[in-house]
């Protein structure tokens, strides 16, 4: 299973993923248009994303910067074309920037972009996501009839060494779509029944089943039970 103008553009875990320059760039959180994407859970989409982006505390990474080199707000508008109106807005979690304001600031520093999206205080990985903040995608976006549906699980977590999936798979008869993807795949089948089709075999999981495989061979699940089916679905990157 696998521009610049709008700081909605990132969506956690790709929505297609198949089991696998002016000051006006720094604005405050809009609506997303339901027609964007297809998305269905209790936690409005700009809301998540907004929670997403102020885990990285890019407002007190700016702000650390900037007391660090001893410059006045009005002094770094100048360097950066950003009013300090809206640099204060920034560094208090108010607004958050694009990319092309966040470059050019980072620019000012001496700093990469990295610097902002890093976790300088090396911690332990532990993120918590909660059943009301996930969001359902469909395999392909825009797709009809999905062959499945998918959450992340764990969306916000960082430098994942794997992604683990709700999966949901609607009955489905043979016209079901192949799909692969680097690395290895795991699914754990909780309810329901699925085929899943590798190497020209099909291969029918009932509840309480699992399956491990190279994905990067092509396969595909559909979905065989009445009602939906639900798994767990696991997928790790390549071997080095």
């Amino acid at each position: 299973m696998t521009n610049d103008t709008s700081p909605t553009s990132h969506i956690p875990a790709s929505t297609e993923s198949r089991f696998s320059d002016t000051e006006g760039e720094s604005v405050a959180f809009t609506p997303v248009e339901s027609n964007e994407i297809a998305l269905t859970g209790e936690e409005k989409s700009e809301v998540t994303i907004r929670r997403i982006l102020s885990s990285y505390e890019i407002g007190s990474k700016l702000k650390a910067l900037r007391l660090r080199k001893k410059i006045a707000l009005v002094d770094l508008g100048k360097h950066t074309g950003l009013s300090a109106s809206m640099l204060s807005q920034l560094e208090n979690g108010k607004l958050v920037p694009t990319l092309p304001t966040l470059a050019r600031i980072a620019m000012v520093f001496d700093v990469g972009l990295d610097h902002f999206f890093s976790d300088r205080r090396k911690t332990k990985l532990f993120a918590v996501v909660r059943a009301s903040e996930r969001m359902k995608f469909p395999d392909k976006p825009g797709s009809p009839s999905p062959d499945f549906w998918f959450e992340c699980l764990a969306f916000s977590a960082q430098d994942k060494s794997l992604q683990a999936y709700l999966a949901e798979f609607p009955k489905r008869g043979a016209d079901v779509h192949e799909h692969s993807h680097e690395g290895a795949e795991f699914l754990h089948l909780f309810d329901g029944s699925v085929a899943i089709h590798y190497q020209g075999e099909d291969y029918v999981l009932h509840a309480g089943d699992s399956v491990y495989f190279d994905a990067s061979e092509p396969h595909s699940y559909r979905g065989m039970a009445k009602t939906v089916s639900k798994a767990i679905v696991i997928t790790t990157a390549p071997r080095i």
